[in-house]
């Protein structure tokens, strides 16, 4: 998960100043210093890593902050004010133009993820009524354009592509077409080198003197570290973008890129690629991601996150189910077909507040769905709407089926038996006539996720 690591660093470093009743010049400083050892480690640019730390005391060593009654706390704000500003302040929107078609040139290094995040876009886009037009302007790669007419079939989107031919001339025809069959939106994927050189910068640079295009987006990969924002850098000065899509954001990244690419070429972060679905695009929003970095979680993005992905009539009848407790195990599997939908568990826990401590030591492996719903599918119909009947002969039959252990199925019972007294809990109601709620992750279900190792 990105940022783990720094946030973990940060975390260790605030808590120091939160143990002390008043802060001293001196704690801040020290408290800096290991700040800036953690941006570092995250790959954070040097100037930036040092910059940002030098604004935050000079705030931070100011009389409020001093004679606050929670001045560890102060501090914690003042560090996320600047974390926020360090990646943008505010989201960034697209610059639709003001006649259609809006062009949008997408540029990065092979490898990047640029054909998959063409599509990824549009599929966002048409969920907000556009009607995107893929173009494959990617003559050179083996099966580039190929690639691109899966992706776009699979975002229920149209590829425009003329084989291996002049990708000026191909831009150029594909925004004609975008006009005569109402298309509103074009991305053109282009082509990418393992390394910026000439013949890619002159490329591009004639498509864009062709198509005037509203926005040049430039796809880095986040895993690269440093590397992205030196990439993010050559590409703006020959290109001019106007924004950047980080995209691998989900994995063990270190985070650097998306705290340096802001500060170093002065162009926004407009999208965030955070796993290899299509649906795995999210909109950059520096306060929310300064959130996710200090451990306080991001709600609004999984609100948004719970909207668009889940079915509501579902989830709506699931939520009385939870009412009555009647809960079986069709509507255990469903809820896992729900969870899928939404990510990564750990990523979907990340963006609970205050939960940081609780998950960090946990053992999260997503295919452990995948082994539950097994299991869960070699269950007879009766023995999924009434588990009770579950004996030791047909747990056996069960672990067979999924190409499980017993002690799995028996695992699965357990929590299964957890997940009904947790709401039969949260059901109960005290003296006052509201209903009980359980604090922490104790009594969720899957809570230790450690099990059903292959």
């Amino acid at each position: 998960m990105a940022f783990e690591g720094l946030s973990e660093k940060l975390s260790n470093a605030f808590r120091k100043l939160r143990s002390k009743g008043k802060l001293t010049e001196d704690d801040v400083k020290a408290a800096m210093k290991e700040v800036r050892m953690a941006l570092l480690e995250a790959d954070v640019n040097y100037k930036v890593a040092k910059n940002f730390t030098a604004k935050v005391t000079e705030r931070a060593v100011g009389s409020d902050v001093m004679e606050s009654l929670t001045p560890g706390q102060m501090v914690i704000k003042i560090v996320n004010e600047e974390l926020t500003a360090l990646m943008g302040s505010e989201e960034t929107k697209i610059k639709f133009a003001s006649k259609p078609p809006t062009v949008i040139m997408m540029c990065g290094l092979q490898g990047s993820g640029k054909t998959t995040h063409s599509a990824k876009l549009a599929k966002l886009f048409k969920k907000q009524g556009h009607r995107p037009l893929l173009v494959a302007c990617d003559v050179y790669r083996p099966a580039a354009i190929e690639q691109l007419k899966v992706v776009g079939g699979q975002a229920g989107t149209t590829v425009f592509e003329m084989g291996q031919g002049d990708p000026v001339e191909i831009s150029k025809k594909a925004i004609s077409h975008a006009k005569d069959y109402g298309n509103d939106i074009v991305i053109i994927d282009t082509a990418g080198r393992l390394h910026i050189d000439e013949k890619l910068m002159n490329e591009l640079k004639e498509i864009k003197a062709e198509v005037h295009p509203d926005e040049i987006l430039l796809v880095v990969d986040s895993m690269t570290g440093q590397d992205a924002v030196n990439v993010a850098k050559s590409f703006d000065e020959l290109l001019d973008i106007t924004g950047v899509i980080l995209t691998k954001l989900d994995g063990d990244t270190r985070g650097g890129a998306a705290l340096s690419v802001k500060a170093v070429t002065g162009k926004p972060i407009k999208y965030a690629g955070i796993g290899e679905k299509l649906d795995d695009l999210e909109v950059f929003h520096p306060d929310r991601m300064a959130s996710r970095i200090l451990g306080m979680g991001d709600v609004l993005t999984l609100i948004e996150d719970a909207e668009n992905r889940l079915d509501q009539k579902k989830a709506q009848e699931m939520a009385q189910k939870f009412q009555q407790n009647k809960f079986d195990m069709n509507d255990l599997y469903e809820q896992l077909q729900q969870i899928k939908r939404m990510g990564s568990v750990k990523n979907i826990l990340s963006k609970i507040p205050n939960i940081g401590d609780q998950i960090k030591d946990m053992d999260f492996d997503d295919r452990q769905l995948d082994r539950v719903g097994a299991m869960i599918s070699s269950m007879t119909k009766k023995e999924r709407e009434d588990p009770s009947i579950i004996n030791p002969s047909r747990k056996r039959r069960i672990a067979a089926g999924s190409g499980m252990k017993v002690e799995d199925v028996n695992r699965l019972m357990k929590q299964y038996a957890e997940m009904r007294k947790f709401m039969k809990s949260m059901n109960a109601r005290g003296k006052d006539g509201k209903r009980k709620r359980l604090p922490g992750l104790g009594g969720m279900p899957f809570g230790g996720m450690g099990g059903y190792r292959r």
